[in-house]
């Protein structure tokens, strides 16, 4: 990392180290900053995107049946971000399979993450987001996984660095704080964290993000706490009626941008380039959530009419139809014992929805088999 790039930078220091690398060090938050007419304007876009967004989860007596979907979905654009090769479909049939653990990595560090939203969204009705619980999330996010030489859900304990394939520390692009340095930012980005900040909520979590990722606090997995850092947030401060909306497909999409706005705001302290990026990227992925979410409520209507067309429908029919919108794969001995219903009662549920075109057996198999809702999984994998 060239310090020279950042001489002057309002937005904080560079510092070297005893082995004579350079690495930047950011200022406690808030900084001193002035919101133009665009940012104004995309706050205002941002929000009203969001309140839309958010009545939508209040259309469903269920609004799971929008929320599980999503997670899932989340869970596979962040972790391919960070190079895993797992799909929606893969997960899909992984968790239907009834398996506590896939034998594929890739497989198990997707459904870690779905553990670790999980676990976040059910800790903040208890607990104000922090540091602290972001290292729990951590703990979640790489539990039985190789590789992290780090405990997870510990802080690191020796230098990181972001830079191309390849390239020592020596010659990275940027160096976040050296761990000597780490305890002051971390213990200051969670005074700010729950703090009664005077910034918009949008512009919070838009520094938020940025100060965690310059953190760099952990060895491994920055991106994914950081960009779940995101809805945490946003959800916390009640802006996110459902945690329906994610900006991992947004921030790989335009990867070059967000690291360049990023890089902007430590080199030349220019927040504003980042907020706007930001914002566009909240009312962006809250606009196509919506008009996903409006695919997803139509098509379960659908469904509920085709059931109700047909006469004696099976009890466990009824319950499947809510049931495929958490996962499009059914296995009929599966659901027995998550609902502690007899085969043949559950057997009789899927008979019927495959009778009408809802399901399709998908092995093959005689035994073991599994059953897929194509026409959902379809949708919800559709933008792989």
């Amino acid at each position: 990392m060239n310090p020279h790039d950042f001489n002057n930078s309002p937005s904080g220091k560079t510092v070297q180290s005893r082995q004579g690398y350079w690495a930047y060090v950011p200022n406690p938050l808030p900084p001193p900053v002035e919101y133009n007419s665009a940012i104004v304007q995309l706050v205002s876009e941002a929000e009203r995107a969001l309140g839309e967004l958010s009545g939508a989860g209040s259309l469903l007596p269920n609004p799971n049946i929008l929320i599980s979907p999503y997670i899932r979905r989340e869970a596979v654009s962040s972790s391919r971000i960070e190079g895993t090769q797992a799909s929606l479909s893969d997960l899909f049939f992984f968790e239907a399979s009834g398996a506590e653990e896939s034998p594929r990595s890739d497989v198990q560090e997707v459904q870690n993450y779905v553990r670790a939203i999980d676990y976040g969204l059910e800790r903040l009705k208890e607990l104000p987001l922090s540091i602290p619980l972001l290292c729990e999330i951590h703990g979640i996010l790489f539990k039985g996984l190789k590789g992290e030489d780090n405990p997870p859900g510990e802080v690191r304990r020796r230098q990181n660095w972001i830079g191309p394939p390849g390239r020592s520390l020596y010659e990275a692009t940027f160096v976040p704080p050296p761990v000597e340095e780490l305890k002051p930012v971390l213990d200051d980005l969670d005074r700010y964290l729950k703090s009664k900040a005077t910034e918009p909520s949008l512009i919070q979590c838009a520094l938020v993000h940025y100060q965690f990722e310059v953190a760099h606090p952990f060895t491994d997995g920055n991106g994914r706490i950081g960009r779940l850092l995101v809805t945490f947030f946003l959800r916390e401060k009640g802006l996110l009626g459902q945690p329906i909306l994610y900006l991992s497909e947004f921030f790989d999409k335009f990867k070059e941008e967000y690291y360049q706005k990023l890089l902007g705001v430590s080199q030349k302290g220019a927040w504003p380039g980042w907020f706007e990026f930001f914002l566009r990227g909240v009312a962006h992925q809250a606009r196509a959530a919506l008009a996903d979410a409006r695919k997803i409520i139509e098509l379960h209507a659908e469904y509920q009419t085709g059931l109700g067309q047909t006469k004696k429908i099976p009890g466990a029919a009824q319950r499947l139809i809510e049931e495929i919108f958490f996962n499009p794969v059914i296995s009929v001995a599966g659901l027995s014992r998550k609902w502690s219903l007899p085969f043949n009662s559950v057997k009789k549920g899927v008979q019927r929805l495959v009778e009408i075109g809802i399901l399709k057996e998908s092995t093959g198999k005689k035994r073991d088999r599994l059953f897929v809702a194509p026409k959902l999984m379809k949708l919800l994998t559709s933008q792989e």
